[in-house]
């Protein structure tokens, strides 16, 4: 894949850059300032991107503007976003556009390589990879005001990994469950939601998150 990197820490712009390499991807551009980005994006145009939220100048959100951006005028662009915190209103932000090709993790998952990896490649095809904080971020609502209260905590469970970018077959192995019980909640999950079951994984993923995100 070619891959454009954006972070300030040199070490870990050099470091993620070193990784993606070994793995056998192309490294088309590393920039380290939320000025450089978009121009890059633009000129490269990678087969997926990973941005940090905050660069400089002002290390509050250049990196998610140019992102949004940039997905404005090339619409499938795929973008794994990092972040060393959850950031509930960024990441809802990003996901408002088109969740197709969308990541957002917390900065600790990339010292994970196989996950980081796998998200990414997860993101490159279209897919969705959120960090389990962010999903439960984002799942939080004021008391009274929870459109998801209707479901079960088992429900719930599944939801969260649905969100993440998972199969029905890895939920069922994490969850210690049948896939015909994964299938029956998922089934569940969209009725209560009042949603039509999709036909596919990545409709399924892409209607979760529009739902979490309204």
């Amino acid at each position: 894949m070619r891959i454009l990197i954006a972070e300030d820490n040199a070490l870990l712009r050099e470091g993620l850059a070193a990784l993606l390499g070994s793995e056998g991807h192309d490294v088309v551009a590393a920039v380290g300032h939320g000025d450089e980005l978009l121009p890059a994006l633009l000129e490269h145009r990678p087969d997926v991107a990973v941005v940090d939220v905050r660069l400089p100048p002002t290390f509050r959100d250049e990196g998610l503007r140019a992102v949004v951006e940039a997905r404005r005028r090339l619409p499938d662009l795929p973008v794994l976003v990092l972040s060393q915190y959850v950031e509930r209103t960024y990441a809802t932000e990003l996901l408002a556009q088109n969740a197709s090709g969308v990541g957002y993790l917390l900065k600790d998952r990339v010292g994970r390589a196989d996950e980081f990896l796998e998200a990414l490649e997860r993101v490159a095809g279209g897919g969705t990879a959120m960090d389990p904080q962010v999903i439960t971020q984002l799942m939080i609502r004021r008391a009274g005001d929870d459109p998801l209260a209707a479901l079960t905590p088992r429900e719930r469970e599944v939801l969260a990994l649905m969100a993440e970018g998972r199969n029905n077959s890895t939920i069922a192995q994490l969850l210690f469950l049948a896939e015909s019980s994964v299938n029956k909640h998922i089934g569940s999950i969209f009725a209560k939601l009042g949603m039509p079951t999709p036909e596919s994984g990545n409709r399924r993923v892409l209607a979760v998150l529009a739902y979490l995100r309204s």
